[in-house]
């Protein structure tokens, strides 16, 4: 008998320890918020990368991933989701009018900023094979966007083709070649 209640003590013994330990444990909300900032923060160079991670190790995606830093949607979108994410290459946003992602990237835009990105961001996983002609696709910004099939090709709002999809730890990224624009409000 004794010997079974020594490990049990000893184990017991480093549990009570271990939750007394002060230094984990922030002092306030302000210091939890101080130590820590968000999904985004986490560092993990094991896993499969999220789709923040993907984005940013992505050359042809620096402007969307400026524009997310903008709007402050970084640790939204490194999140469990699942999400599918429609992503606009640079040269995808170069199509749009002057100055338009300059104009978006200001402080003072930053509410129709999130409106347009969140208007590429579906909660769910839609693998391109389960896209199909006619579909109506619920987005996080409140619209809808609508799939095409022509040719082979997946066309979103018939106005942006799909040219790579790339899986991440919480969705999928479908790359797009034109920037996705909601109805106005």
């Amino acid at each position: 008998m004794k010997k079974r209640t020594i490990p049990i003590l000893l184990f017991l013994s480093l549990a009570f320890a271990s939750c007394n330990n002060e230094s984990s444990v922030p002092a306030s909300p302000e210091q939890a918020t101080e130590t820590s900032k968000g999904q985004s923060d986490v560092k993990d160079d094991v896993s499969q990368k999220n789709i923040v991670q993907v984005a940013v190790g992505s050359k042809d995606h620096t402007t969307l991933v400026k524009a997310v830093q903008a709007a402050d949607l970084v640790n939204a979108l490194s999140n469990a989701g699942p999400f599918t994410v429609f992503a606009p290459t640079n040269a995808a946003f170069d199509k749009l009018p002057a100055g338009t992602i300059e104009g978006l990237l200001k402080p003072e835009k930053k509410e129709n900023l999130v409106d347009i990105l969140q208007y590429h961001v579906s909660v769910g996983v839609f693998s391109e094979e389960q896209l199909h002609d006619g579909q109506s696709i619920g987005q996080v910004n409140g619209d809808n966007i609508t799939i095409s099939k022509k040719d082979g090709k997946t066309i979103v709002n018939g106005t942006a083709t799909i040219v790579a999809s790339i899986q991440a730890s919480n969705g999928i990224i479908h790359v797009i070649d034109g920037v996705l624009t909601p109805a106005k409000k």
